[in-house]
């Protein structure tokens, strides 16, 4: 990766705000773990480069997902945040190919192992 120097937001919130969100950016009227919104991406991406953008993470969902995958909260906070800013770093996985979707599980485990020790 050689992104350095960058910042980025996190708003960790409850099912009710994150489900709103979803509703109003994405139209799915139900609650997510994480959502990425992107200063990178539109018109004028180069407005603040030093700038990735938003990450919002329901704790709600984190708790529960933490539950039924039998880790820590704070390991499933932290494989929340690593997916939200990757996706900022315009990684995906949805609607692309099996490939590229590998390449973000990769990178998700690639940098969860190198930062959990920090747990």
């Amino acid at each position: 990766m050689e992104i350095s120097d960058r910042e980025l937001s996190v708003l960790l919130t409850d099912d009710e705000e994150i489900q709103r969100l979803n509703q109003f950016y994405r139209g799915k009227n139900r609650p997510t773990d994480v959502l990425s919104f992107s200063l990178r991406e539109g018109e004028d991406d180069t407005f603040a480069e030093d700038l990735l953008g938003d990450v919002a993470i329901s704790i709600e969902t984190t708790l529960r997902q933490a539950a039924q995958l039998e880790v820590t909260p704070p390991e499933e906070l932290l494989r929340l945040a690593i997916h939200g800013t990757l996706h900022l770093m315009g990684f995906e996985h949805e609607n692309v190919s099996d490939d590229i979707a590998a390449k973000m599980r990769q990178k998700e485990e690639e940098l969860f192992e190198m930062l959990s020790a920090q747990l």
